[in-house]
């Protein structure tokens, strides 16, 4: 009876996951099912799940593969800035949130302490201060000056930090003894144990970075620089609103976070949990 009644639960939290899942798709499935309707019927009807299967085409797709070329210059543009924030997010915020965790120097506390006030501190507010900065430094419309203020983050900083501290320091010790440096400690012990937190910072970092529209707007002058957000922005003007080529090209931009969530996604939970509980 135990066994049955174990079953018959597991089967209605599946089918109640399963529907959650499905209310939680909808928004998506109404919109990749919009990118195959024509500009017309969109301005009509709005995203809706009425399908007239006689308007659907892919000439919104097609227009975009053969005739959009901005679009691509674009995507190009968001994939370069993405990947060089993860690489270098990944890097520096795992090597800063390791020292705070397996070193006792003087001021780690307060360091640490100021990690906590920044991620406290809404990015707007940040915002004039680092525009600002960037003009000092003539970083204004060049990929420097979009990635920059990204590079570090002080949530990447705080989640190594708690998943460092769940680290084997006896590791560490055998390391010293048999001759090992600092950095050869980092690289070749304990950034092989942090897997599963880079692979959940990866997604993460990548999700933010690939969605960033208010900073980029900020810094980009050049429409040869735009990202996929603030390009996508600009077909939507006063003269015209290219919702057909604008929601075809929206559903393209998913590609690269469903490729990097598959990627990632087996150490993704476990990065989380892990990272999540140790203090």
């Amino acid at each position: 009876m135990k066994k049955k009644s174990n079953k018959v639960a597991t089967w209605l939290l599946t089918i109640i996951i399963g529907i959650i899942a499905l209310i939680a798709l909808f928004p998506l499935i109404s919109l990749i099912i919009s990118s195959f309707r024509p500009s017309t019927e969109l301005m009509r009807d709005g995203i809706t799940f009425s399908i007239n299967w006689s308007e659907l085409s892919l000439d919104n797709y097609l227009y975009i593969f053969t005739q959009a070329g901005e679009y691509w210059k674009w995507y190009g543009n968001s994939l370069i800035i993405s990947g060089l924030i993860i690489i270098f997010s990944l890097f520096f915020s795992s090597m800063v949130g390791y020292a705070l965790a397996s070193y006792d120097f003087k001021g780690r506390n307060l360091i640490f302490l100021f990690v906590l006030i920044i991620i406290m501190i809404p990015f707007e507010v940040l915002l004039l201060p680092l525009y600002q900065l960037m003009i000092d430094l003539r970083l204004i419309n060049t990929y420097t000056g979009i990635m920059l203020p990204l590079i570090v983050s002080p949530t990447a900083v705080f989640f190594f930090r708690q998943y460092a501290m769940g680290l084997p320091k006896e590791l560490m010790d055998a390391a010293r003894i048999d001759g090992s440096t600092e950095y050869g400690i980092f690289f070749k012990i304990m950034a092989p144990l942090m897997l599963p937190s880079f692979a959940a910072m990866a997604i993460l970092q990548g999700l933010h970075s690939w969605n960033n529209f208010l900073w980029p707007l900020l810094v980009v002058r050049s429409s040869d620089l735009f990202t996929l957000p603030i390009g996508l922005a600009t077909l939507l003007t006063p003269y015209g609103n290219n919702y057909d080529i604008l929601i075809a090209g929206a559903v393209m931009t998913v590609i690269p976070i469903v490729i990097l969530f598959a990627l990632f996604q087996r150490y993704f939970v476990a990065g989380l949990t892990t990272g999540g509980v140790k203090g």
